[in-house]
């Protein structure tokens, strides 16, 4: 306990130190920072406040023989967004490598501020041990260039609470007809059989979700599965099966929810952690399952996102950034990751070999990638306006204020707006 509450101070302290040196007052991204301490590149991280990115940035730097100096990326979104479309957009040098996520990539892949990485890093023999849809869609531009490199594989994984299932007598949720009877079996005294964070700007992932497994395409609104989708959260909502006033949660309001056993089953990203500090992960509690088939020919789908590395195309250290990446992308670097952050490793075949058995979240995600249609969420340029709008009419359509017809014209037209 005492090195970890070291380790958090030290964080605390490097990160205020390497913040009051962020300025806009240095150009020269490689040589001396305010300090003389002299280095290979610059890397704009979101990790830093992480009691153990020390030992990653050693674990780096020992491998690569690289001293990189650190910028800590702010921890409020739409500043960091900011922050880093102005060093991008400026040709700013001083930052060589840095970290975005998929937002910012929709956003900046086809602007000509990234390298692209397939001929250096991304090469073909390492490729097709990444999901093929989260590549195409999220990190290749429209010449085929892929410009990151994944940081880890994130799924909007599906997560259920045995407990309820137990209860119900249901042993599976396979189905759209098991999925229907689980609903019915346990939304009662003041518990749904789903439950959602449908904030506007994050009910987006389950809009998109529900519209990939019903066969849907989230940018033709005149097809009949999106519309069944759409239909089908609404039922959920008439017949009180998730909750209306769920729209003001985001995860941070919904996570408690689920671990009170307010919920029988939602989607969720990443690896449970904030179920396993409420002492409730668990096969016999709140546990990842496969993501339920709502279509008849039995097709299954779900969205895997990243933040990933990005080379400035203002960089002049293009060859240090270039070795760094290719750590990133290599054994080593996915095991650092994973055993620093809880990053789940991005490469199939790297997961296979570092992820412990013992590691609740390895058979479900190696399911995913072998059983599910693998995609990242589709998005668009102007991101976070698409996304905004997207759940603002969402949201007047679970409350009753447009009906489902109306909100599918209107997502139509918002499509055709941003694309």
């Amino acid at each position: 306990m005492k090195k970890k509450i070291a380790k958090i101070m030290l964080g605390t302290m490097f990160l205020t130190g390497i913040l009051s040196g962020c300025g806009g007052n240095a150009k020269e991204s490689s040589g001396s920072d305010n300090s003389g301490n002299k280095y290979d590149l610059t890397l704009y991280s979101i990790n830093t406040t992480d009691a153990d990115f020390g030992d990653w940035l050693k674990n780096v730097e020992d491998a690569t023989g690289l001293k990189i100096n650190v910028i800590a990326a702010p921890t409020d979104s739409d500043t960091r967004q900011q922050k880093i479309t102005t060093i991008l957009s400026t040709g700013d040098s001083s930052v060589d490598i840095l970290e975005i996520n998929d937002e910012m990539s929709a956003s900046f892949k086809n602007s000509g501020w990234l390298d692209g990485l397939n001929d250096t890093v991304m090469t073909e023999d390492i490729r097709g041990e990444f999901a093929k849809g989260y590549l195409d869609q999220m990190i290749t531009d429209k010449q085929g260039n892929i410009i990151g490199v994944p940081g880890y594989a994130g799924y909007l994984a599906f997560w259920v609470n045995q407990k309820i299932l137990d209860e119900a007598g249901i042993d599976k949720l396979d189905t759209k007809e098991d999925f229907k009877k689980y609903m019915l079996a346990v939304s009662k005294d003041g518990r749904y059989g789903y439950g959602g964070s449908w904030e506007k700007t994050y009910v987006f992932n389950e809009i998109a979700q529900f519209v990939n497994m019903f066969g849907g395409d989230y940018f033709d609104w005149t097809r009949p599965e999106n519309k069944e989708a759409i239909q089908f959260l609404y039922d959920m909502v008439q017949n009180k099966q998730t909750p209306i006033d769920q729209i003001a949660d985001k995860y941070e309001q919904m996570n408690p929810k689920a671990n009170d056993g307010k919920y029988g089953c939602w989607f969720m990203w990443g690896l449970g952690t904030d179920y396993e500090k409420a002492g409730m992960l668990g096969q016999d509690k709140i546990h990842m399952a496969m993501v339920p088939s709502m279509t008849d020919d039995g097709k299954r789908a779900i969205f895997t996102d990243s933040w990933s590395y990005v080379l400035n195309t203002a960089s002049k250290n293009k060859d240090a950034a270039i070795k760094f990446l290719k750590y990133m992308a290599s054994e080593g670097g996915m095991e650092a990751s994973y055993k620093a952050f809880d990053r789940y490793p991005a490469r199939k075949d790297v997961a296979e070999k570092v992820v412990p058995d013992t590691d609740p979240a390895k058979e479900m995600y190696s399911r995913y990638a072998s059983e599910c249609n693998v995609q990242g969420r589709p998005m668009l340029p102007q991101t976070m306006e698409f996304i905004t709008d997207m759940g603002t009419i969402y949201q007047s359509c679970m409350k009753g204020e447009i009906s489902v017809d109306e909100f599918c014209k209107k997502a139509q037209e918002l499509v055709n707006k941003y694309k």
